[in-house]
């Protein structure tokens, strides 16, 4: 059972730091912005990319969020399941990169616009169920 207070971090922020791991066993860290609810991690990735050729290798992820004052951190773990990539503006991979975008920001002001953006940059779901948190939670 996660603690409460790394849970309410990992829940009350959408910034974050996505790691995997390289083909050589090191992390590769990338700034992404997320949504947790549910106990699963959201992120919108490109096809393509390190994050996204790592993770389909290799599914293990660990995700750190942190506060404004580093009085507290948290690192989730799990095993990540990836959306297809998005190929048309009404698929079901950019349904969920809309309702990703939303819970995160809100109304996009030109939704056919950012379907369209979805499809031309190849992008897709990263979904992170969490398994297991640690950190520190100073007050």
């Amino acid at each position: 059972m996660m603690d409460e207070k790394l849970r309410d971090l990992v829940a009350t922020s959408t910034k974050g730091v996505l790691v995997t791991l390289k083909r050589d066993g090191r992390p590769q860290l990338s700034n992404v912005t997320y949504r947790f609810a549910d106990g699963t991690i959201r992120i919108s990735v490109t096809d393509g990319r390190a994050k996204t050729k790592n993770l389909l290798r290799d599914p293990r992820a660990s995700f750190y969020v942190t506060n404004d004052t580093f009085g507290r951190y948290a690192v989730a773990e799990g095993t990540a399941t990836l959306s297809d990539v998005a190929k048309a503006p009404d698929d079901d991979a950019v349904d969920e990169l809309v309702e990703l975008y939303r819970s995160i920001a809100g109304e996009h002001p030109d939704w056919d616009e950012y379907r369209a953006a979805m499809v031309a940059d190849g992008r897709r779901v990263v979904r992170i169920p969490v398994d297991r948190v640690y950190g520190l939670a100073m007050d």
